[in-house]
């Protein structure tokens, strides 16, 4: 998605763009659930997408996010530090941000691509979105262990580990709609195709473990696929695990 767009792509779900990279906002009567934000430089463009729909900041009951990776945590921090708004996460995603390094690709794996125009280019684009800054996680709260989430749009959370310990994709049952972070995507700037795919397998942390979570994402019954990398799209989760799936036709 272009950045700073903002689009109803489902009933009550609203797609916006950041840095090459996008979030959810999920409405529910007068009140909204985010799922992850962007980039620190696109922090402003969050609390903007949120006022686009005709909502105050405040009336963010929560920020879900899928994983602890920089380009997801820029606007909830902001979110959280000017208006309290609570952020939650998976348990191993929490554990993961205070015990060590994030678990996530470094500049040394981009170095060794940037000979590719596209490359360079997006490169530049996320340094100036905040790559380069010292990562900064938001203070989160656990996810319970199962079952619809109390927030606007009844999120339900799929585990789906391998791009990240924890990582974890969340279904809006009444939308018809799967928000799936990196775990599934539709296209990235180091991606030469468009439509369902993994994301290229310098950014997993658990490449086999990724592969076998899209078993996981194809079961879930919705008609809407929200990335957090590329275009929604529109079709069965089914057929999206399968066109992503590397192992197909082997």
């Amino acid at each position: 998605m272009r950045r700073g767009t903002v689009q109803e792509v489902a009933s009550g779900v609203f797609a916006a763009g950041g840095t090459d990279v996008n979030w959810f906002l999920v409405r529910e009567g007068g009140e909204l659930t985010v799922i992850d934000g962007g980039w620190a430089g696109d922090a402003e463009l969050l609390e903007a997408s949120v006022r686009a729909i005709g909502h105050r900041p405040e009336d963010v009951r929560a920020v879900l996010l899928t994983h602890a990776h920089i380009d997801h945590m820029g606007g909830p921090l902001l979110l959280q530090r000017r208006y309290g708004t609570p952020v939650l996460m998976h348990a191993d995603e929490i554990a993961q941000t205070s015990d060590g390094p994030l678990e996530q690709a470094g500049a040394r794996d981009v170095v060794v691509r940037a000979w590719r125009p596209s490359v360079l280019a997006w490169s530049l684009r996320i340094a100036r979105a905040g790559a380069l800054r010292k990562p900064e996680v938001p203070p989160a709260g656990p996810l319970p262990a199962a079952g619809p989430l109390d927030l606007p749009g009844g999120p339900v959370p799929v585990p789906c580990p391998g791009h990240t310990s924890g990582h974890t994709a969340y279904h809006l049952p009444a939308a018809g709609a799967l928000a799936t972070g990196d775990a599934l995507v539709t296209g990235h700037p180091l991606s030469r195709t468009t439509g369902p795919q993994l994301l290229p397998s310098m950014f997993s942390h658990d490449q086999p473990g990724s592969v076998a979570a899209l078993e996981t994402l194809g079961a879930v019954d919705a008609g809407v696929l929200l990335p957090g990398h590329g275009a929604p799209w529109e079709g069965q989760m089914a057929d999206a695990a399968r066109g992503a799936d590397p192992r197909r036709g082997l």
